[in-house]
């Protein structure tokens, strides 16, 4: 028997890499396929039926919800973002953290917490009647909490920090040089936003009123809990209530419309609007210091968002778990927070070896094919959870239908549903929702990595595999791991895909927090809710570090 020449097997195992990296560009792509296949091919066509009853309905609510809530996180985010940058006033720097921790409180925990505090037994309504003397609701008025404006406030308000990240860092990196000019010129504070920071800032603010809207058509959480009809609440009840897995895809697909719509308009916007700093002597924007009553009312505007998405959140559901301690020690709680931890965890690992596998890959495939397929993987974070479960749940109940019909035939045994019917289908879905952040954190990793280093390690005989484990993941291990952690927190607080997907008394703690609030009992609900904001602030507690500069830091600590 002849030997392989080494030269062949190198060449067999490079050719390991792309094949690779384009199957699980296919797995992620697969549920998004899946969907439009269902919906142009549906056992039961109930489009005509959507068309003439609800879906105008779920379509004038989605597009009112995302234009709404993008618009009043935009003015919050960049106003907030304006201020702490060009600002110093009493706290100022404390404020940049504090503004970003409404990222850790999901949306629905704001949601059920507002309508605890204001509903009509709640503690403002209470209060208002024993001081008024009021004896019911016909005496006074007071608005509709449970309705599409006060979610678009409630999602605004943890959406927020989106816009705010981009916009601080778009009027940092902006030169101080505009700004002395504009005001020798004369303008005013209102002229300098107006006429010189917004303009020069406005791709960034684009891109994350972008991404609230986005965040927006996926959430379902609020809207169900807010009775408000869109997309979303429109794809459970079809799938549900209606078991029309048809209709539930026809109408996935048109929330892939409406996310790609955005989309395109977010880069259309960026790239008519081209803005440069000049290279050499570029001065950094010096802030203002403002004092007395002006300096006050920028404290107070800044504090708001912080108190209304993560201060009120977290005040009241810890006077809800101080007031039930027989809800921390339940073992529903410990196994809905050994599932998420499972499901979690299991996830995270396999989306960032996914990923750190294909961006690998695609960097050793000299084919243009994979290369393309990187930025399309991307998808999976824009498509709503909803979306992702049921191009997921469709083929895969196939597929484990035929699997279980196999082994019956093979062996006499009926093994169940072994993939639909256990946690495989959400930690799947947990990969596919949130593949784009682990990619993009290992593609900049490799970026920084200098390509001397590994010509190195293959002259002295390393192969790729060997490259890659012994060179890059090393000098990668901070990347990696901020990766896994932003993935987890995601897995933990994401609510759609796992309400769809999971099996049967199957619970993390983003549905056991859903669940218990829905029926209004949030002492039971506030211990899953704080485990799940506790989690999160790791993650925002790491942005943090990440988006104030080192110098910065030095300087002036954590708070000052």
């Amino acid at each position: 028997m002849r030997a392989v020449p080494a030269q062949a097997r190198r060449g067999g195992s490079a050719l390991v890499w792309p094949v690779g990296a384009g199957l699980i560009a296919f797995l992620v792509l697969m549920p998004i396929l899946s969907v439009l296949w269902t919906a142009f091919h549906p056992t039961e066509n109930i489009w005509p039926h959507l068309l003439a009853t609800t879906l105008p309905r779920y379509l004038k609510n989605t597009v009112l919800l995302a234009i709404g809530t993008g618009s009043l996180a935009a003015v919050v985010g960049t106003g907030a973002a304006w201020l702490v940058t060009m600002y110093r006033f009493p706290f100022s720097r404390t404020m940049e953290w504090l503004l970003l921790l409404p990222l850790a409180v999901p949306a629905y925990v704001g949601a059920f917490v507002l309508v605890d505090f204001l509903d009509y037994s709640g503690l403002v309504q209470t209060g208002l009647r024993k001081t008024f003397g009021w004896t019911s609701a016909r005496d006074y008025w007071f608005p509709e909490i449970r309705s599409l404006w006060v979610a678009t406030i409630v999602l605004a308000a943890a959406l927020y920090p989106y816009v705010y990240m981009l916009a601080r860092s778009a009027f940092r990196e902006q030169s101080g040089g505009s700004y002395e000019v504009a005001r020798a010129l004369g303008a005013g504070p209102f002229g300098l936003f107006w006429r010189v920071g917004l303009p020069l800032a406005r791709p960034a603010i684009a891109a994350g009123t972008a991404i609230v809207m986005m965040e927006t058509v996926n959430d379902y959480g609020v809207v169900n809990y807010f009775s408000v009809q869109t997309l979303t609440t429109g794809i459970f009840s079809t799938w549900l209530e209606g078991g029309n897995a048809g209709g539930a895809a026809q109408l996935s697909s048109l929330v892939l419309v409406v996310i790609l719509t955005l989309m395109a308009v977010e880069r259309l916007g960026r790239n008519h609007l081209r803005f440069h700093a000049a290279a050499r002597h570029r001065r950094p924007v010096t802030s203002q210091h403002l004092r007395g009553p002006a300096g006050w009312l920028a404290s107070a505007l800044c504090l708001i968002p912080f108190a209304v998405g993560f201060a009120l959140p977290v005040a009241v559901m810890l006077l809800h778990a101080a007031t039930s301690s027989k809800a921390w020690l339940s073992g529903e709680l410990a196994r809905a927070l050994g599932n998420t931890l499972l499901v979690g965890g299991i996830a995270a690992a396999l989306t960032v070896l996914a990923s750190l596998f294909m961006v690998y890959g695609v960097r050793l495939s000299r084919a243009r094919l994979p290369r393309l397929l990187l930025p399309v993987t991307t998808l999976g974070y824009a498509a709503p959870g909803a979306v992702l479960a049921v191009g997921i749940l469709i083929p895969l109940a196939a597929f484990d239908h035929r699997l279980a019909d196999l082994i019956l035939a093979l062996t006499g045994h009926e093994p169940g549903l072994l993939l639909t019917g256990s946690a495989a289908a959400i930690i799947f879905a947990f990969a596919v929702r949130f593949f784009a952040i682990a990619q993009g954190a290992v593609d900049g990793a490799f970026g920084r990595v200098a390509p001397s280093l590994s010509l190195a390690a293959r002259s002295l005989g390393r192969t790729e595999g060997g490259t890659l484990r012994d060179v890059y993941v090393p000098l990668m291990k901070g990347s990696i791991g901020t990766a896994l952690l932003l993935v987890f927190v995601d897995c933990v607080k994401e609510l759609p895909a796992t309400l769809l997907l999971r099996p049967f008394n199957f619970d993390t703690l983003a549905t056991r927090t859903n669940e218990r609030a829905s029926l209004e009992n949030l002492s039971e609900a506030a211990p899953a809710a704080l485990l799940i904001i506790a989690v999160g602030l790791i993650a925002v507690l790491l942005l943090a570090r990440a988006s104030i500069p080192a110098g910065q830091r030095a300087r002036s600590g954590p708070l000052q």
